[in-house]
């Protein structure tokens, strides 16, 4: 994973080798497999390199289907499904080492005027500032050093803003897995909206599958664990700056089968600017 703005926003950076099929490079990690948000961030790169800019991401569909390597690029090619009058579609196949890894829907929609509605921001959540970083809190429970996280999670600033884990600050009985976090990229980022975009989707992947694991007394990246994202889709709804705080609210409605499910809703400054669901594998170790 990239360990500073800079270098993610260079992974962001795509080289095309012809027309719709792009080359990524790859990050300078200790990691075993690609981190799922980076191949999300990258297919939307990819995608919106083939649309019109006067369309913007709404809403994605994506399926990891096997893990990335993370020793090889990886190539996306993009299919223009279709471009309407309002809205274009377009799908990415994520190939690696001959193997496709990853599938991703897209869609984009010129800017209209509509009915307005969202969901309040919830109520009594700590500053970000009063908040512990989230590599901090990785460094206590797998007892290696804040340095190793922050050598692979450098490129955000994440804050621990409670949980409903027993004794938690987030303890309510009818949602017995939420969890809370503050995110922003660690740095200035460009004005590009798909910049954003693509850096938000990259951090969206970071702790939402640890929301399902909250009651259960592990957490990823635990020995006891294997866990992996299954699929996840994300809808951008208001403009918004990956590198401003971002209110990171996410609840796991159902764990079974080996798998969870969380959903999220990302707020900026009062406003309800995107929403996340994931399914992924969360199964115990025997």
């Amino acid at each position: 994973m990239p360990k500073s703005i800079d270098e993610l926003v260079d992974l962001l950076e795509l080289e095309e080798i012809e027309v719709g099929l792009f080359r990524a490079r790859q990050p300078d990690t200790r990691m075993q497999r690609a981190f799922g948000g980076q191949v999300l961030a990258q297919a939307l790169c990819a995608a919106v390199r083939t649309v019109g800019a006067d369309r913007s991401l709404h809403s994605m569909h994506g399926y990891f289907l096997i893990p990335g390597r993370t020793d090889i690029p990886i190539v996306y090619d993009v299919e223009q499904v279709r471009d309407g009058r309002s809205f274009s579609s377009r799908r990415v196949v994520a190939r690696q080492g001959g193997k496709t890894i990853f599938y991703l829907s897209a869609s984009y929609q010129i800017a209209e005027e509509g009915f307005e509605h969202q969901d309040p921001l919830p109520e009594d959540v700590p500053a970000p500032d009063d908040c512990p970083r989230y590599v901090d809190l990785l460094a206590e429970a797998t007892g290696r050093e804040p340095a190793v996280w922050q050598r692979e999670y450098g490129a955000l600033d994440v804050r621990f803003a409670g949980d409903s884990r027993p004794g938690g600050t987030l303890s309510d009985p009818r949602h017995p897995a939420r969890a809370r976090v503050w995110v922003r990229a660690d740095g200035r980022l460009p004005d590009d909206r798909w910049i954003h975009q693509a850096a938000l989707a990259y951090a969206s992947d970071l702790t939402l599958l640890a929301a399902a694991t909250v009651p259960h007394g592990v957490f990823i990246g635990d020995p006891r664990l294997q866990a992996a994202s299954l699929d996840h889709a994300m809808w951008f709804l208001r403009e918004f700056r990956a590198d401003t705080w971002l209110l990171y609210d996410q609840v796991s409605p159902s764990a079974s089968n080996a798998r969870g499910l969380s959903t999220g809703r990302l707020f900026q400054e009062g406003t309800l600017v995107a929403d996340v669901a994931q399914e992924g594998l969360i199964r115990p170790t025997r």
